[in-house]
């Protein structure tokens, strides 16, 4: 088998991820990774581990990582709640990202108490919120988002690990209330949900890709949302 190479590895897993559908997409690996770096989680190499579990768990996983939105409504910390409840869950094809954020916190601290593996938790939720600031995966799917979908998705994965200062440089402070976290993240969920929504339908109205700034200011987000959580739950 010495014929297969890294570039035919690389259009084999493409080649698998547009025939499988809609929860196949998310931001690639390299670019999950330099958000958590930018953040300062300590085990950012496991940024990318959820979509190596889709592999194998299919909608399972796969659901949890993108919100279809059909009535392009705006979301609010009740409705990321709400769809906590839907974790997991390989009937919701609509899919339940926000939810995912909530329920993988919850299963993080509750392992945290217990002692047991609490840190894959993190990973997960680390992931969720990576793909939050990516617009298309908080919109319809329809043949805009299709077609410009796994584009968008890697438009700075090749340079993004050499170029982590320019996530850096699009953070900003947020405070969290520890007293009610959960609330507090479903409220900041909702925001870069609704802002990643904002720039989605620009994008779409233009028949656009992001460009390599936006992308990196979308990634601020993501890495801004993961930093202020973190520093959180160092204080459990």
């Amino acid at each position: 088998m010495t014929w297969i190479n890294r570039n035919h590895v690389v259009f084999f897993l493409l080649l698998l991820i547009l025939m499988s559908g809609r929860t196949a997409y998310c931001w690639f690996d390299k670019t999950h990774i330099a958000a958590a770096k930018a953040a300062g989680y300590d085990r950012w190499y496991n940024a990318a581990a959820p979509d190596v579990a889709r592999v194998k768990a299919g909608s399972i996983e796969g659901n949890n990582h993108y919100y279809n939105n059909p009535g392009d409504i705006t979301i609010t910390p009740e409705s990321v709640i709400e769809q906590a409840e839907r974790y997991n869950n390989p009937k919701d094809k609509k899919g339940h990202m926000y939810g995912a954020i909530i329920a993988s916190l919850r299963e993080y601290i509750k392992h945290y108490r217990t002692g047991n593996y609490a840190h894959l938790h993190l990973a997960y939720f680390v992931h969720y919120v990576g793909d939050l600031s990516q617009p298309l995966h908080n919109m319809p799917n329809d043949n805009f988002n299709n077609t410009r979908h796994l584009i968008n998705d890697g438009i700075v994965n090749r340079e993004v690990l050499g170029n982590i200062g320019s996530i850096a440089s699009h953070m900003y402070r947020i405070d969290l209330q520890h007293k009610n976290l959960e609330y507090a993240v479903a409220k900041e969920t909702a925001r870069l949900a609704n802002q990643a929504r904002t720039l989605g339908n620009r994008l779409k109205k233009e028949q656009r890709n992001m460009t390599k700034e936006e992308v990196y200011i979308q990634l601020g987000h993501s890495a801004s949302l993961m930093k202020a959580v973190i520093k959180q739950l160092e204080k459990l």
